[in-house]
């Protein structure tokens, strides 16, 4: 895989964990559309959405993490200020999920932290 010459480990690690976080929010947003009846509140319970749209928001938001872990991956520089937005915008939703489904929530917010964490705290090893 050639992901160019700008890419630290810790940036190839919030990758990975980028891809992996995409597929744990796609999985987030089937659930909310198929079962809605699998999380521990009810719609009316939720701070903003129903499960309707929390399920596409959530869809949406893996899909993106997808396509911006895979840019990574590849050695785009655009993709690394795209996945910090993401993964900021994926812990706010997830924040806002967090009722629902506590556990689920609170992994997918410690993985976008370490992204944001790999792509931030370690960045600068890329000019190096």
């Amino acid at each position: 895989m050639d992901r160019g010459d700008n890419l630290s480990g810790w940036g190839v690690f919030a990758g990975f964990l980028m891809l992996i976080g995409g597929v744990v929010q796609g999985i987030a947003g089937l659930t909310a559309l198929l079962k809605n009846t699998y999380f521990l509140v009810g719609e009316e319970s939720l701070v903003v959405f129903d499960y309707t749209t929390w399920g596409w928001l959530h869809l949406g938001f893996g899909l993106f993490l997808l396509w911006a872990g895979t840019a990574l991956l590849n050695g785009a520089n655009w993709a690394r200020v795209v996945a910090i937005v993401l993964a900021s915008l994926s812990v706010i939703a997830n924040l806002l999920f967090i009722g629902a489904y506590p556990l689920w929530s609170i992994t997918v917010i410690v993985l976008d932290l370490l992204i944001i964490y790999g792509l931030t705290v370690k960045g600068g090893e890329a000019e190096a």
